[in-house]
């Protein structure tokens, strides 16, 4: 009696709410875009995780406002591929991992995952040192014992996995209005140019080779190889689509969420280098890690500005944590057909950071580098979606059309091509038109 009486859990409620809307009879307007959002919501919390922090502070504090313009490309170019992965997801009904492994020849396959593996890691660190490091700034606590902590609480969250996915995706919403609402009072502590923010918006500026490394680790911790996977297995599912028809009223929908999400995404990040440029670059253009942008704000901003950066700090190693395990379960199941107990995959994935930590490695410096890795392993992820996303037999009409098959090997040319350049910088060649560091 009581399994027949029982009430639908939020997320049956969520489900049938779409199912009614592309029946068409289901709510309009604001209510039936809430019933969509998600998925975007949930992957752009990997564009505010705390590499996003450590490399927006070198930025803006060695130099200024000059970089704000690759926050805003990267953020583009993260906007393009998240709304061809959910793309991918919505059309075919499986994850891009997925796809490679039934259409790439096995070595490929192996491969792939290898890199996207290591992505996943490098990932993990960032993240647990962001919350492990706002936990053991505001509490005052070893850094070892915030990375527990944080363990902890990033394992519980994703437990609500099992009511189903709403619980999830509203929690990491409320995650990313505690990071959005955190930096708009920043910006209205710090003492802005706005003039030159605007010019360092829209004019393309590398001043020397050390801003090259920055600019590459901002586009690596902004466009992110596990929340491309990710997006799509978010989306494969939702909505059970059964027609054209319904397939393609659930992609309005999802470029609409990507182009909300990712856009409050992008503008917090270019908050945060906004910030630290107003903050630091004046006086204190050395400033080039976490722990001492917190001491140097509190003389600076106050206290209050302070303290509010360690909460946005602590709000995204915590979430990004979670979507970070999200995508690292969805690439190992994907490439090799293989589902290990969530607690196995945030243990294996934590002990990377763990190791960094006990071996004295500066966190910030392990948080950029972090980024750079990442940043190298974009390429795998970026080129399988180019080749899924516009394969006919595979997407039918929904094929990307010819100009946009263009943009899409544009975007994808132009990371490549930095990353071959930061890769040559790192051995010391130089780079012909590039300004020495």
């Amino acid at each position: 009696m009581s399994d027949i009486t029982a009430r639908p859990t939020l997320s049956e409620q969520t489900d049938q709410g779409i199912a009614d809307t592309l029946a068409g009879h289901g709510p309009g307007g604001l209510r039936a875009a809430l019933l969509f959002m998600g998925p975007a919501v949930i992957v752009s919390i990997a564009y505010l995780d705390p590499g996003n922090f450590a490399t927006n502070i070198q930025a803006g504090s060695k130099y200024g406002y000059s970089l704000l313009w690759v926050v805003l490309l990267a953020n583009a170019l993260a906007m393009l591929f998240q709304a061809l992965s959910a793309k991918l997801g919505i059309v075919t009904g499986r994850n891009l991992a997925e796809l490679c492994r039934e259409r790439f020849p096995t070595p490929v396959i192996y491969a792939m995952w290898a890199v996207s593996e290591i992505a996943a890691m490098a990932t993990d660190v960032s993240e647990f040192l962001g919350g492990a490091i706002g936990l053991s700034l505001l509490f005052h606590i070893p850094l070892l014992v915030g990375m527990a902590i944080t363990g902890v609480i990033t394992y519980a969250i994703l437990m609500l996995d099992e009511r189903g996915f709403r619980p999830i995706e509203l929690i990491i919403g409320g995650f990313v209005g505690i990071i959005a609402v955190s930096y708009l009072i920043e910006l209205l502590v710090a003492p802005v140019d706005w003039a030159q923010a605007g010019l360092g918006t829209i004019t393309p500026n590398l001043p020397d080779a050390g801003a090259l490394t920055i600019a590459v680790g901002i586009i690596g911790a902004t466009v992110m190889p596990h929340a491309v996977y990710l997006h799509s297995s978010l989306t494969q599912y939702r909505g059970h689509a059964k027609t054209d028809s319904d397939r393609r009223m659930l992609l309005r929908f999802s470029n609409r969420e990507v182009v909300g999400a990712l856009a409050l995404a992008g503008l917090v990040n270019m908050a945060m280098l906004i910030m630290a440029a107003s903050a630091f670059h004046a006086g204190h253009s050395d400033v080039a890690e976490i722990e001492t942008a917190y001491h140097t704000l509190t003389p600076l901003l106050g206290a209050g500005a302070a303290t509010f950066f360690l909460i946005s700090l602590l709000a995204s190693g915590v979430s990004s944590s979670v979507v970070g395990t999200m995508g690292g379960q969805v690439i190992m199941q994907g490439f090799l057909g293989v589902r290990i107990p969530i607690w196995v995959r945030r243990l294996v994935t934590m002990l990377p950071a763990f190791v960094v930590v006990a071996a004295g490695v500066n966190s910030t410096d392990a948080l950029i580098y972090s980024q750079v890795v990442l940043s190298l392993a974009l390429p795998v992820p970026l080129v399988a979606l180019a080749i899924m996303v516009r394969n006919r037999a595979l997407m039918g009409e929904f094929a990307s059309s010819r100009w946009m098959q263009a943009v899409t090997a544009i975007a994808t040319a132009v990371i490549v091509l930095l990353n071959v350049v930061l890769l040559l910088q790192t051995f010391g060649v130089d780079v012909p038109g590039l300004p020495a560091a």
